[in-house]
């Protein structure tokens, strides 16, 4: 997954990219910076990962 960061392109997992968001929705919705952030936005990001499979799966299940 392709991610530009200033000039530089850089290739992340989708995973990473979801706890990214995830931790920078946290910081800007608490204005700090918890130990526990990084554990919370990768346990956000898993979750969204499992909704995603699970909607895919849901979506081929209709169309088949």
């Amino acid at each position: 997954f392709p991610v530009t960061i200033g000039t530089r392109e850089m290739n992340i997992e989708l995973r990473d990219y979801f706890a990214a968001k995830a931790m920078a929705s946290l910081i800007t919705e608490t204005g700090l910076i918890l130990d526990t952030f990084a554990d919370d936005a990768y346990e956000i990001a898993d979750k969204m990962m499992v909704a995603r499979d699970k909607r895919r799966e849901e979506t081929q299940t209709d169309a088949g």
